[in-house]
């Protein structure tokens, strides 16, 4: 298995850029709003959008990111990752293997899991993971997901116990992420509270200021 030769995944704000919310706006667009507003990592989710449009967003999104120093991931697709020139990518259940990304991926990119328990973050580290994504914490509509919500109680006892950096999602935004950094979250991801927003940008900067707090105890 390569190991993976990167720093360390960025602190913060873990922002989606879905092509299901928001539609009428391209993935350029939200991206770029959500760079402005202070995104430290930016996840691609492009599941309705077809492949050679897909790819044509994704450089520009990459392109995007690179510039302004922010970690740009591809949700899934790891051909499209490689094309893109991403700096990896995240995986669900249903995905490609965590192992087989980070085969493809070689050492030098990013291989994020999504798992719902301590004994999921061992067994992502040990398939080349570099984070991983932990949820869903609180309910949420923009993503069908077939698996009971933790909880804050829950997800900070995964946090203790994970060999790799954690990222909370599910149903996070302005009125929770405080609590979900003061629990011990690496980073919170965020997609409708802010892409749903009257200005996102605004609203990623609330919430990068909200998740601060909570880390600091304030």
């Amino acid at each position: 298995m390569n190991a993976p030769s990167h720093p360390h995944l960025p602190r913060g704000l873990y922002l989606l850029c879905d092509d299901t919310v928001l539609p009428e706006v391209s993935l350029v667009d939200k991206a770029a709003r959500l760079v402005a507003g202070g995104a430290r990592v930016v996840q691609l989710r492009m599941k309705r959008t077809p492949a050679r449009e897909a790819l044509a967003a994704a450089r520009r999104v990459v392109a995007l990111c690179r510039r302004e120093g922010v970690l740009c991931l591809v949700n899934d697709r790891v051909d499209l990752a490689l094309l893109a020139d991403a700096d990896g990518v995240h995986v669900g259940d249903e995905d490609v293997p965590p192992e087989d990304a980070r085969a493809l991926l070689g050492p030098g990119r990013w291989v994020g899991v999504t798992v719902r328990d301590a004994a999921g973050a061992r067994a992502a580290r040990a398939a080349g993971a570099d984070y991983v994504g932990v949820g869903p914490l609180f309910a949420t509509t923009t993503k069908q997901v077939p698996a009971p919500v933790l909880g804050l109680e829950t997800f900070a006892a995964v946090v203790r116990e994970s060999p790799l950096p954690v990222v909370g999602i599910g149903g996070v935004g302005l009125a929770n992420i405080a609590r979900v950094a003061a629990a011990g979250a690496h980073c919170a991801a965020v997609v409708s509270d802010a892409l749903l927003a009257a200005d996102i940008t605004a609203r990623v900067r609330q919430l990068m200021a909200a998740f601060e707090q909570g880390r600091s105890g304030a």
